[in-house]
Formats: structure tokens, C-alpha cells, sequence
């Protein structure tokens, strides 16, 4: 059975919703960045090792994430899922993950990398919105697509409700994304680009999952 280390920043939403959606994988730790995370809490009552790595003890980017590295590898994971993970990552640390990093952002990637997401797409003006999952790379936001789900841009919206809508869509595509990569069905391709084996009449998830938007 694989393994599967979490990094989370915050309550854990993302979280729930991967452990809430039987993989068949083994969630060997949650580890946060972030003393007194929800997400924290949320992966000790589902008796899964929650463990904190305080960023702010360490006094540069690069070796938090050495420390980080070590973390991980101490729990042997085949897979390691950022869910709400608020850093930046080096270089280094994601080549070390290599096709088995995955990543979930609020956007239609590459549209609205980075932060603020919901309020830069009301200001731009689109009407479809959404969210993505993906490999990581050193580029950020910007690894192969594995997934997205799409949302349609209300008259009536602001940040808020369009972050709600978003939200819903990011805890139905994260545990789609995970389930295949648990079961190898995904190939990275060289040129950067995903393809989903034995798709059949999935095949439709990798540009928008069917229901309402």
C-alpha cells in the first residue's frame, strides 16, 4: 500500500476531504509549518502523526526545507500532497519529489498564480473560475495539469462566495487526482503535459468534472 505525507498551513478543509475519501493509501503523517493548525488537530483525531516544523525557527528558506525533507523521508512516503501549504518551496526540495508532489490551487492555472486568487478574478472580470490540481515544479504554479474544476462567475459575487463555490470543487477533484496517482494511472509525460490511463468516460474530469457549477 502506498504512503502519503500531507504538508498543511491552515484548518484542514483539503485535509478532510482526502481522508474522508477512502484512497487506498496509507497517511503516514501531517506535517504543518504552522504551530496550533487545524489541520494539526484534525489529523490527530483521525489517528494520523501530526507533527509540527515551526518555519520561523530556522533562519532561511533553505534550511527549513532541508528539515522538512528529512521529515518527510522519515515516514517513507511515495506521495507527499500540499494541501494549504503556505510556502514557497526551493528548487531543490521539489526535485527531490519529482512526479510525486502534487499541488492544489484556487485558479484556473496559469491564470491568478500566487495569492488572492478569488478577488483577482472578480477584478479581471471572468466569468469561469476555478481551481487545479497539479505536479509541482520549481516554476511556481505552473506543473503539469493533472486536473481542474470549473466554476461559473455570478453577478452577484465577491470573494467569498466565489472562494465557497471553489472550495467545494477543490475537496471533489483533489481526492480524484490523488486516487489516480495512487494507482498509477497517471503519466508525466516529457513534454509536461498528463495523461490519465484507462480513462473511459473519465476522461471528461481532466478538463471540467461533470454537476453544477
Amino acid at each position: 500500500m502506498k504512503r502519503i505525507v500531507v504538508l498543511v498551513s491552515g484548518r484542514g478543509s483539503n485535509l478532510a476531504a482526502l481522508l474522508d475519501a477512502g484512497i487506498p493509501a496509507q497517511f503516514a503523517a501531517v506535517i504543518s509549518n504552522r504551530p496550533g493548525a487545524g489541520a494539526l488537530a484534525l489529523a490527530a483525531s483521525r489517528k494520523v502523526p501530526a507533527i509540527t516544523l515551526d518555519h520561523a525557527t530556522f533562519s532561511d528558506r533553505e534550511s527549513f526545507d532541508a528539515a522538512l525533507a528529512a521529515e518527510i523521508d522519515r515516514h517513507a512516503p511515495d506521495i507527499v500532497l500540499l494541501a494549504g501549504f503556505m510556502r514557497v518551496l526551493t528548487g531543490a526540495f521539489v526535485n527531490r519529489y519529482h512526479g510525486r508532489l502534487i499541488n492544489i490551487h484556487p485558479s484556473l492555472l496559469p491564470a491568478f498564480t500566487g495569492l488572492d486568487t478569488h478577488q483577482r478574478a472578480l477584478a479581471a472580470g471572468v466569468k469561469i473560475h476555478g481551481c487545479t490540481v497539479h505536479f509541482v515544479t520549481p516554476a511556481l504554479d505552473h506543473g503539469p495539469i493533472i486536473v481542474q474544476a470549473a466554476v461559473a462567475v455570478r453577478d452577484d459575487d465577491d470573494a467569498t462566495t466565489l472562494a465557497v463555490r471553489v472550495l467545494q470543487q477543490e475537496h471533489r477533484i483533489y481526492p480524484m487526482a490523488v486516487r489516480w496517482l495512487v494507482e498509477d494511472r497517471l503519466q508525466l509525460t516529457d513534454d509536461g503535459r498528463v495523461h490519465l490511463r484507462d480513462a473511459g468516460a473519465e476522461s471528461r474530469a481532466l478538463v471540467s468534472p461533470q454537476g453544477p457549477m
